[in-house]
């Protein structure tokens, strides 16, 4: 089989593992393939690839799509980071719940995100290329976010001995609990 898909305990959330083909002039390995991911759950169409690169400490997040909503494959191409999903879909049974897992260019694990979950990372490595597939495409009309020190989420974020570089727009998102999520119940798996 060339990929392991494991579930998390947010539904739809998954840590996919790659099988790599490796021997003394590198290593080979698939990153996406339409079959298996169907069987596994993910059947929507990817429409837009992304990649960011960032220095330790770097804190992205927590970020949605109330229209154009994105589903995610992420991975990490260069380093480690700590990623994290969120569910945000109103009437779910883990709304508000977070979901971690360290990703890494060693380990070559990815996470896919679906609709309805805001999303963030922190870099745990010196530099990092984080690398996402995306179900819709970038409308930043539609931007929204989480605060990532948020204390009804209450994120475990890993502790540092730099403080986290955040942007300026991060800083300013609402709390969690004064916004309206309705826009994502449609993606409750109950649904």
């Amino acid at each position: 089989m060339a990929f392991i898909f494991e579930k998390t305990i947010l539904p739809g959330v998954l840590v996919i593992t790659p099988q790599v083909f490796g021997d003394s002039r590198g290593y080979f390995m698939e990153t996406y393939k339409k079959e298996p991911f169907a069987e596994a759950g993910i059947t929507r169409e990817f429409v837009q690839d992304n990649e960011s690169s960032s220095t330790r400490g770097v804190l992205r997040g927590l970020h949605f799509q109330k229209d154009h909503t994105q589903g995610k494959l992420v991975r990490v191409t260069k380093g480690e980071v700590f990623d994290v999903a969120v569910d945000v879909r109103s009437g779910s049974e883990t709304y508000g719940q977070w979901y971690a897992v360290i990703l890494s260019a060693e380990k070559k694990n990815m996470l896919y995100i679906p609709e309805g979950f805001a999303h963030g990372f922190l870099v745990l490595s010196e530099t990092a290329e984080f690398v996402y597939k995306c179900t819709d495409v970038y409308d930043p009309a539609s931007e929204g976010g989480i605060p990532w020190n948020d204390p009804d989420i209450a994120v475990d974020w890993p502790k540092l001995d730099i403080p986290y570089k955040t942007s300026a727009k991060d800083e300013k998102h609402k709390p969690f609990r004064k916004q309206d999520f309705s826009w994502a119940e449609k993606f409750n798996p109950g649904r």
